[in-house]
């Protein structure tokens, strides 16, 4: 019996891969890129590659609870539409709301949207994607009339240069990072990164801009004022197409380059390097990405950026315009059906009457929102005092994710009714619920997504729900049909909810939206099944068209012509102090995904980066007294975190960077967004998420510790621990500040074995150095081993995770592990850098050293580390740097 192969989207960031799932006959799943989606050709990062490792049930949400009592469908659903139409009654429409998910489904989103803003009548449901695409969304439609992505990835092909702005592109989006480096190889394109820390993407950039934070603005109207000085500017697409030139000028014009120079922290040369080199490149391509718009001035940046475009008339053409990344696999489709607060289905405006007629008319609604709903950081401080009665979170985890995150956990905790649909049974959100609802998951659902480039795809489904897991539509539908709406909300498939989304596109369209899949209006099952990826628009009987917006003007505002908006620059709204004098910079590492939940379970995607950090610049590491990998807490006046020390000259002086993932599922007190203040950019509601004024100082750990073992430490009351899966087992980082009195008794707390007296531990002491060492055995297995030093330990993670899967019969091998190191006769892979393959650091240098690889090449064709997504090619190039400047002494 030959495997089942099934085409389907992966279920990570916005560059939205094909994916073929091999399904054995044993039920095993095999994950491989699509060489036939134009995405990513086939390549996938190590996330995606991984996908196959992420499938187990053990964390798994599997059946509705009320009050963490198992209950059935029927009970969970009557108990919800009861619920949210009493609070409607008493309150009003406004006193409930939807807080929502890029990771949605189009189909799922589309229900949400309806139930929402058609039938209960609110404008309150929002979605994750505030948080990171909102500034694009509200730029776009300042400047195009419509929220549109001009551009497609084939630009990155043609393209003579292009200009990275707040995009860490080689981690965020590595497939996308690759197409770009082939294309540097191939046509010699020109990259430049502006960004304030020297990320891994740097690794291509011809120029890098380490511009101060929140300063692009100043930053690209100086830009604008050259343009139009270096005799760029094309007037006659300004004249044809545009308004509003003098009025962008002039507020561009208000510093000189000495004061841009002073405001970005840039030299004059390098701002005019940079100038020199856009003003006489006519196929720029500028990609931006959180950096710009995770900003409280962030609308401005996207306007700043498009103004640029707009002057030159670079924009719409092969290898030319403005392109917003997206972070989520879906934050494209959830703007299409109306997820934000302030928009309507279909691209529409939620403050057109007309657009709100057409929708309400086509939906046969019974009331229709007429105003904009609260917006992210606004609906949880409306839950937060009140306002908000009812609340059901889908597909999300903002306790960890919101700015002021302790105070949405507390808004959550106090709402009198939270719902939570999601997939993880454990997560710092689920926790709050009243009732809990088991969704599918990536493999389990049916629907479609959009990428960045406005292509459409089908996530396919290969394995059967566990348990009583349903889809998000479906949940959504039985409310919609529970509270009276039987026949708005009679869907018994997927392929219906995207035949009514692609009819509701056409109507009264005849290309005045730029958002038409008319074309599938009338979409079957078996069609929708066979569905191709396609980018929009596709409206009816329309022939075949160009894929690109805007090289020929036609923009969707009242006169077709786009707006250029004057971007006076505005200083972040924080600002550092005596107190708070670092900024603080939150995102992405390589490996993992939002808050851990899928991404946490690959053990090989925990091996590069195992436990939350702050990486700071060495000059401000040595002022603050911080050693390497010691810990430090950071602080700001909403919350602090405890993380490890990773010091980098990459990073900026004066800034500080700590990633956005790690929970209280996996580590002590590293929320960061607990830290994070709740401004928001007046245009778009998105928060300023880089900009936080903090403090960071040594944290006084009187001990260090390291478990690996095959069963979760028991950490309770340890004050720092980060909990991270190895093959076979766990590895967990542990410190605090007083040291244990009977550090016998402790080791076996932390092994889970207490006074069993029937597991041998081996140990070892050096009082002197306090040192302490544990290695349990049943037999020759090994079940776990604890190292306890006064700093931190220096046990190979990578070598001692190994040891549980090796056979410990002979007493020298246990010797060597209470060692913590390998020995003359055993390999040390060392920390891993490659995580599609698996490779360490120790491998690297070997082969450079020892092997012949005198490249980044050489070394993936020696070891293929670096071949699959490139993510790590950056890392290896150091180590081939360094052993060259070993070797020239």
């Amino acid at each position: 019996m030959s495997e089942t192969l099934t085409r389907t989207a992966c279920p990570y960031c916005g560059v939205g891969c094909g994916v073929i799932a091999a399904r054995s006959p044993n039920g095993e799943t095999a994950i491989r890129g699509d060489i036939d989606h134009p995405a990513n050709r086939g390549r996938l990062c190590s996330k995606g590659s991984a996908l196959g490792e992420t499938f187990s049930l053990d964390d798994r949400l599997l059946f509705p609870s009320i009050n963490g009592a198992r209950t059935s469908w029927d009970g969970a659903l009557d108990l919800i539409a009861k619920r949210f139409a009493d609070a409607i009654a008493a309150h009003g429409p406004d006193s409930v709301a939807f807080y929502v998910s890029g990771q949605l489904l189009t189909e799922d989103y589309y229900v949400a949207n309806k139930l929402m803003k058609g039938f209960i009548g609110s404008g309150n449901i929002d979605t994750n994607s505030r948080l990171c695409m909102a500034s694009s969304v509200a730029g776009h439609k300042r400047a195009f009339g419509a929220d549109t992505v001009p551009g497609t990835y084939n630009d990155l092909d043609e393209a003579d240069l292009v200009v990275l702005v707040g995009s860490n592109l080689a981690w965020c989006h590595p497939v996308l990072y690759q197409r770009l480096a082939a294309a540097r190889v191939a046509r010699g394109t020109k990259v430049v990164v502006i960004d304030p820390r020297r990320t891994a993407t740097c690794d291509i950039a011809d120029l890098h801009l380490a511009l101060a934070p929140g300063t692009d603005v100043a930053l690209f109207n100086g830009l604008l004022v050259a343009l139009t000085g270096g005799n760029a500017a094309n007037q006659t697409y300004i004249t044809r197409h545009t308004t509003g030139f003098k009025s962008a000028i002039a507020a561009a014009s208000q510093a000189s380059v000495r004061e841009i120079a002073k405001t970005t922290g840039l030299s004059q040369a390098r701002l005019l390097e940079f100038y020199d080199l856009f003003v006489r490149t006519e196929r720029v391509v500028t990609i931006y990405s959180q950096g710009v718009n995770q900003s409280t001035s962030g609308t401005d940046k996207v306007n700043a950026i498009i103004n640029c475009h707009l002057a030159t008339g670079r924009i719409g053409r092969p290898g030319m315009g403005p392109f917003s990344v997206a972070g989520q696999p879906n934050a494209m489709g959830g703007r299409e059906v109306g997820g934000l607060a302030n928009m309507l289905a279909a691209h529409m405006d939620l403050d057109n009457e007309r657009h709100r007629e057409i929708v309400q008319s086509f939906w046969n609604a019974p009331r229709m929102a007429d105003k904009p709903g609260q917006k992210a950081v606004d609906l949880f401080r409306a839950v937060g005092d009140g306002r908000i009665k009812a609340l059901w979170i889908m597909a999300t985890n903002p306790v960890d994710s919101m700015p002021e995150a302790d105070s949405v956990r507390a808004a959550i905790k106090n709402c009198p009714f939270v719902v939570v649909s999601d997939v993880a049974a454990n997560t710092d959100t689920v926790a709050l619920a009243h009732v809990m609802l088991p969704s599918t998951a990536w493999g389990e659902k049916d629907g479609t997504v959009t990428n960045s480039e406005r292509r459409i795809s089908r996530q396919r489904r290969f394995l059967d729900p566990p348990g009583d897991a349903k889809p998000d539509w479906w949940q959504l539908a039985q409310v919609g049909t529970r509270m009276g709406y039987r026949s708005a909300f009679a869907y018994d498939r997927p392929s219906q909810i995207f035949a009514e989304h692609a009819a509701l596109s056409a109507r009264e369209n005849n290309g005045t939206r730029d958002f038409d899949i008319g074309a599938h209006a009338g979409i079957t099952r078996e069609m929708y099944d066979d569905l191709a990826p396609f980018q929009w628009p596709q409206a009816k009987d329309a022939e075949p068209g160009e894929t690109r917006f805007f090289a020929n003007g036609g923009f969707f505002t009242a006169d077709r012509r786009a707006r250029f908006v004057p971007t006076a620059y505005r200083a972040p709204t924080q600002i550092v102090t005596e107190r708070f004098p670092f900024v603080l910079n939150t995102g992405r590492v390589r490996d993992q995904w939002h808050t851990m939940t899928r991404t946490g379970k690959a053990a090989r995607l925990m091996a590069h980066i195992g436990e939350p950090f702050v990486e700071i610049h060495p000059d401000d590491a040595q002022s603050l007294g911080l050693a390497p990998a010691a810990l430090a807490e950071v602080s700001s006046p909403h919350g602090h975190v405890i993380v490890r020390v990773l010091i980098a000259e990459r990073q900026r002086r004066g800034s500080v960077f700590v990633p956005i993932h790690w929970t209280d599922q996996l580590a002590a007190n590293a929320r960061i967004d607990a830290l994070v203040r709740g401004d928001v950019d007046p245009v778009s509601g998105q928060p300023g998420l880089k900009e936080t004024p903090v403090a960071v100082r040594p944290y006084a750990a009187s001990w260090y510790g390291l478990v690996v073992s095959r069963q979760r430490a028991r950490t309770t009351n340890v004050p720092y621990w980060a909990l991270s899966p190895v093959k076979t087992g766990w590895r967990c980082e542990l410190a605090g500040e007083v040291s244990p009195t009977d550090v016998p008794a402790f080791a076996r707390t932390l092994l889970g074995f207490g006074d069993d007296a029937s597991v041998d531990i081996l140990s070892y002491r050096d009082s002197a150095a306090g040192e302490h060492r544990f290695a349990a055995f049943d037999g020759s297995k090994l079940l776990g081993a604890v190292y306890l030093a006064l700093s931190p330990v220096a046990a190979s993670r990578t070598w001692v995770a190994d040891q549980l899967d090796q056979d410990f019969s002979v007493a020298a091998d246990r010797l060597r592990l209470l060692a913590g190191r390998a020995g003359a006769a055993t390999k040390d892979r060392g920390a891993i850098i490659c995580a599609c393959f698996d490779v360490g650091r120790n491998q690297i240098i070997e082969a450079i050293t020892s092997g012949g690889c005198h490249t980044v090449d050489d070394v993936g064709r020696s070891l293929k580390a670096g071949t699959n997504c490139g993510s790590c090619r950056a890392e290896i190039g150091r180590f081939v740097d360094d052993a060259q400047l070993a070797k020239t002494g």
